[in-house]
């Protein structure tokens, strides 16, 4: 049978309304499967068939700018904020802080500015796929 969310009948299927006594097997289509966690600890919390949304883990890139440059002196190398373009090529333009008009540099030091994702409901702790929990079975006779 296919589990693609449709119901089935308990007399037709005994064995099967055991396992999923809502008569109703899982819509997995379209669904990656992971594997329930069952108390390991990997995936803390969730029972089974539980569905959990993307994620993207919280993280950072090293890129400043000319504008953090401004607000912040232990930067003194940085990319522009502007592209110049030749031909079919895009270039980001760089130069040092004094480039910017601020100090002559100590040239090497750059910084990692964190843009969270916390904000728009998607970060975790983990980058994964939107998931279904699934209780994988191995069948012995």
């Amino acid at each position: 049978m296919k589990c693609n969310g449709a119901a089935f009948s308990a007399e037709e299927y005994p064995e099967l309304a055991k396992a999923y006594p809502t008569n109703k097997l899982p819509d997995l289509r379209g669904e990656f499967i992971r594997g329930w966690d069952d108390g390991r600890g990997i995936d803390p919390g969730r029972s089974i068939l539980s569905e959990q949304g993307y994620a993207t883990e919280d993280h950072a890139h090293g890129l400043p700018s000319k504008s953090t440059v401004a607000t912040d002196s232990s930067i003194n190398f940085y990319f522009d904020e502007a592209w110049a373009t030749s031909g079919n090529t895009g270039v980001i333009r760089w130069g040092n802080t004094s480039d910017a008009g601020l100090p002559a540099p100590n040239y090497g030091t750059f910084k990692t500015y964190k843009q969270s994702v916390a904000n728009l409901g998607t970060a975790g702790l983990e980058t994964r796929p939107r998931n279904i929990a699934f209780n994988y079975i191995v069948r012995a006779d």
